[in-house]
């Protein structure tokens, strides 16, 4: 039973950490007052990114080309997500059809530069920690993961003492929730928004690539099959708040791993039925919260999804 137990932690961990790299990321975007629908996009530039990278330099760089490839798909991320800025902060153009643009964007990109890549093997990470203690039965639910989950969770709690604790942070915020009376003191909306816009693309493209350089690892088209709008769903769930996203992401992820344990032990039910039980959740979840408009207005900041002009 122990071992069970052990092993559906250590699954649900493994299956959360893309979902919360794009939730951390997209949590930031929102609290400045930007709604980006691309995560889905991004997550697949990333992926197949940081898949390439890591294939290409294998050889000569052995341990280190999983780093290179992650690198590249946080920079790949944040370059895409840069498309959607200059388009809506610049340009103007309505964000939620830009966010669906870049989706599709994302979708095609990775399928045209991944064609090549099917079948392919890519080195894998290093442990952070010795066998003894990552391979270890009981043990290996603190130490036996890949180093991005260890790097998801500290972000996480970075993005919540950022968000609460910084005189930036709370610039950030003033930003999201009043960005006319955040622009008639000094600061500069647009500039921070590109930041965070970044900063959501660069965690979105990191997000992608545990899916191609950890859970695989290999190149499938569409691989992330629909988790950035878990993501996106997720932040909702969490009111905004870093702390819940974290509990919401072990949340879905939970639901994923009991597909896969209730095909595992044989239970008849169709599995297409158990492959869609996260994304019922996800709705679920999203229209009970929707039931309680009040609550989201209390907490979503006042100026997501809308425009801003620079007035003087």
């Amino acid at each position: 039973m122990l071992t069970f137990i052990i092993d559906a932690l250590v699954t649900v961990v493994g299956v959360t950490t893309p979902i919360l790299l794009a939730a951390t990321g997209e949590l930031v975007v929102e609290k400045s007052g930007v709604l980006n629908l691309g995560i889905e996009g991004m997550m697949l530039i990333g992926a197949v990114t940081g898949f390439a990278v890591a294939l290409t330099y294998g050889d000569n760089m052995g341990a280190l080309a999983p780093w290179l490839g992650v690198l590249c798909a946080a920079l790949a991320g944040a370059a895409s997500s840069m498309l959607f800025a200059v388009l809506v902060l610049t340009l103007g153009s309505n964000q939620v059809a830009t966010g669906l643009a870049l989706t599709i964007f994302g979708i095609g990109l990775s399928s045209l530069v991944g064609a090549g890549y099917v079948g392919a093997v890519i080195p894998p990470f290093d442990s952070l920690f010795p066998d003894s203690l990552a391979g270890d039965p009981l043990w290996r639910v603190v130490f036996g993961y890949s180093p991005l989950v260890y790097f998801a969770l500290i972000m996480v709690f970075a993005v919540g003492w950022f968000l609460n604790r910084t005189r930036a942070g709370l610039i950030l915020r003033a930003v999201g929730e009043n960005d006319i009376s955040a622009h008639s003191i000094g600061y500069p909306v647009i500039a921070i928004r590109y930041a965070a816009i970044a900063f959501g693309g660069a965690l979105a493209g990191i997000g992608g690539s545990y899916f191609s350089m950890v859970i695989t690892p290999m190149w499938a088209e569409q691989m992330t099959a629909g988790r950035g709008w878990i993501a996106l769903a997720l932040v909702v769930f969490a009111a905004w708040r870093p702390g819940r996203v974290l509990l919401g992401a072990w949340l879905f992820g939970g639901v994923s791993v009991l597909q896969l344990f209730a095909q595992g032990i044989g239970i008849k039910v169709p599995s297409e039925l158990l492959s869609s039980l996260p994304y019922i959740a996800t709705i679920v979840v999203l229209v009970a919260i929707s039931r309680n408009p009040k609550t989201l207005r209390l907490n979503a900041p006042v100026s997501l999804g809308q425009s801003f002009r620079p007035q003087g």
